[in-house]
């Protein structure tokens, strides 16, 4: 009976993930549980059944990622003190939003006005400093280590459910911005595909779209047979990462020129003459509504930046000078995804490497401050007009319900459908979880 009670237990597939996060990934080790050899072979294809298992369904089909590169300030933001003294809460003022008690900086007026759609999480907090070491934590959930590359959440995504549509599953514009935002130890064949240009300068075009000038469908096709033929003969001769790479990267290539929807996807010129006007002809305007068209048309994850917020000094001017473009685009990206009966099922985050120092320094800037600072979350399966978490009285460290990036990262995966803590094989048949030692963050979630 006993006997009977462990391979139950043991076909089954949470228990099956408990067992292989213990180590026990011999046949030695499985007899230590009374296993005979069928009850062995029930357990494998447990096993093979763990990708699928992970794969749930979420409320969450896409993801936007706005990224904010530099280290946005949390005060001047979505997590003022005005009744700080004023060497703590600056020389910005603040405005009043549509989440009872909640103010934003003076900024993100029209931001404000959409509150009531967000999530703000303002008790993020990490230990790295660095902006590389930061920004690392911001990408793939993990501290930053000298053993292993970890992957981007553009990457694993792209990895867990693959191309929709005939678009890239994983899109980055208008360039991939960081070595962190690659694929780490997953092949690359996983990476992003990059626009290459700004979708706001004149005369935009994605790099490598369209074909060469006289090259027909006819000679398409016949080019697209002579490289497979090629392409062919060298996988009989080398089994590498780099040739499987390639091969998906050409079918991907293949699919995308040869789609006149997809290529349409990136184009902005379908768009309403009236809604551009509303995003903003600028760099903020053009990325996000870019980045609608893309999940709209099938792209499983965007990741855009905008700006750089790495201010020590003349922080007011930074923020008059960029923020009002962000509010302006991102205000009318909420409002447009709801419109459209996306917003449900698109998840928009916004988040930078870290936050600045609580005090003002001597040129009239903040510092790099990673102990507590703030993320925006809509959309997706998230509440709406909630407020997660809380920095004490001067923004200095979080007070109540402080959340690492590998929570971030475990609920955002979950609300995707993603299983944070399952197993990927990394080189050396390493088994790796997504991420590690994160919790999903139940109360953000609707």
């Amino acid at each position: 009976m006993a006997n009977s009670d462990a391979v139950t237990r043991s076909c089954n597939p949470a228990h099956f993930r408990r067992l292989s996060r213990r180590g026990f990934l011999s046949v030695g080790a499985l007899a230590g549980v009374g296993l005979t050899l069928p009850q062995l072979l029930r357990m494998q294809s447990a096993q093979a059944d763990i990708k699928n298992y992970a794969n749930f369904e979420g409320t969450a089909k896409s993801v936007i990622h706005i990224y904010l590169p530099g280290g946005m300030a949390h005060q001047e933001s979505f997590d003022p003190k005005p009744f700080a003294p004023i060497e703590y809460r600056g020389e910005m003022n603040f405005v009043n939003t549509k989440i009872e008690g909640k103010m934003f900086g003076e900024s993100l007026a029209k931001t404000a006005q959409i509150a009531d759609r967000l999530t703000v999480i303002n008790s993020m907090t990490h230990g790295e400093a660095a902006h590389e070491r930061g920004t690392h934590n911001m990408f793939t959930g993990y501290r930053p280590s000298p053993a292993i590359q970890y992957p981007s959440i553009g990457s694993i995504v792209s990895y867990e459910f693959g191309p929709r549509n005939n678009l890239p599953p994983y899109v980055c514009i208008p360039n991939q911005p960081n070595e962190f935002a690659g694929t780490g130890y997953l092949s690359s064949s996983y990476a992003a595909f990059s626009l290459g240009s700004d979708p706001a300068a004149n005369g935009f075009k994605v790099r490598d779209l369209d074909m060469y000038a006289g090259i027909d469908d006819s000679r398409f096709a016949t080019r697209r047979s002579a490289l497979d033929a090629v392409n062919e003969h060298f996988r009989a001769l080398e089994k590498s990462d780099k040739l499987g790479a390639m091969d998906s990267f050409y079918e991907r290539a293949y699919s995308l020129i040869s789609s006149p929807q997809a290529r349409e996807a990136f184009d902005l010129e379908k768009e309403d003459a009236k809604l551009r006007d509303s995003y903003g002809r600028n760099t903020a305007g053009a990325r996000m509504l870019m980045a609608r068209r893309l999940v709209e048309a099938g792209v499983r994850l965007v990741n855009l930046t905008y700006g750089g917020w790495d201010m020590h000094s003349n922080i007011v001017n930074g923020f008059k000078s960029q923020m009002p473009e962000f509010d302006q685009a991102f205000s009318t990206l909420i409002t447009d995804l709801e419109q459209r009966g996306l917003l449900d099922s698109t998840l928009v985050m916004v988040s930078s490497e870290f936050g600045r120092t609580p005090k003002i320094n001597k040129d009239a800037g903040r510092d790099h401050w990673p102990k507590v600072f703030s993320v925006v979350l809509a959309g997706g399966g998230v509440k709406k007009g909630f407020v997660y978490g809380t920095s004490d009285a001067t923004a200095t460290e979080p007070d109540l319900d402080p959340v690492g990036p590998e929570d971030l990262f475990t609920t955002v995966y979950h609300t995707l459908g993603i299983v944070a803590d399952k197993e990927i094989m990394a080189p050396g048949d390493r088994p790796i979880e997504i991420v590690a030692d994160g919790d999903v963050i139940k109360d953000v979630l609707a």
